[in-house]
């Protein structure tokens, strides 16, 4: 692919998050004069900004199943930075994300404003997150986790962690599954996951550099949380995903003696 096109593609990702900046902008101004923006406005201009986001990305995307009609807490294997415009272009949601991107030039500053909510890993506060999950799901607004805890090369399934779908089950929603998976030329992809050390510009400038790849999106059949166990919510949602992403489910852990644990 020619050096001008790559170049232009980068440009047209560069004006659409100048279109985000100003977005926030306006948001943070209004904060500034105590003019208070609800969560549905911010849930839906991220929607907007993210829906451009994606059509800017060389991906062709196919969302296969049917978008949920209730507030619901969505849970998705995580592959790639991109799955985050991919998945917020298909309904006004919020984001859980690690504290970490808080802090990242741009990125941070778009995320806070469009109502996403941070986490601490290890930090201690998953009370004060569940708490604060809890109140966005109670007042019906979608939020989106990934349970993984961390991006995978799309090639397997890290174990779903389990320890804040109790937001769900504390305000009587539903978990939405989504399986997202990337391919190219018929076989996963090996260009669009983000891992390791890899570092955004350089991921951009493959992505760019290559031909459009393929995205399939499969929203799962909902899963009903009330008088459920989170543990066994984590798995049910681990199982739907790895199916549809590999034909197979996950196998449940074996069971370790009282001695074994103690010793854990």
């Amino acid at each position: 692919m020619s050096r001008l096109r790559v170049y232009a593609r980068i440009a047209r990702v560069l004006m659409v998050v100048a279109l985000g900046l100003s977005m926030a902008s306006v948001f943070g101004v209004f904060e500034r004069l105590g003019i208070a923006h609800s969560m549905v406005r911010r849930q839906r201009w991220s929607r907007f900004f993210m829906a451009r986001l994606s059509n800017a990305l060389p991906f062709h995307v196919t969302v296969h199943g049917q978008l949920p009609r209730a507030p619901m807490l969505w849970v998705s294997n995580h592959v790639s930075w991109t799955d985050i415009p991919l998945l917020g272009m298909l309904t006004p949601l919020s984001f859980l994300s690690k504290a970490e991107v808080r802090t990242w030039p741009v990125a941070g500053w778009l995320a806070a404003k469009a109502g996403s909510l941070f986490i601490r890993r290890g930090s201690g506060d998953s009370q004060l997150i569940r708490k604060q999950m809890t109140r966005h799901l109670e007042q019906e607004h979608p939020l989106l986790m990934f349970p993984e805890g961390t991006t995978t090369d799309g090639r397997s399934l890290r174990t779903f962690h389990g320890r804040l779908l109790s937001a769900a089950i504390d305000s009587e929603v539903a978990l939405q599954p989504v399986a997202i998976r990337y391919l190219r030329n018929g076989e996963l992809d090996t260009l669009a996951p983000f891992i390791g050390d890899d570092d955004l510009l350089s991921h951009l400038m493959r992505l760019f550099a290559n031909d459009r790849g393929e995205v399939e999106i499969h929203l799962l059949k909902p899963i009903e949380c009330q008088d459920r166990e989170r543990a066994a919510l984590a798995f049910e949602a681990q199982q739907a995903v790895q199916k549809a992403l590999f034909g197979e489910v996950a196998k449940p852990a074996e069971p370790r003696r009282a001695g074994e644990l103690i010793a854990a």
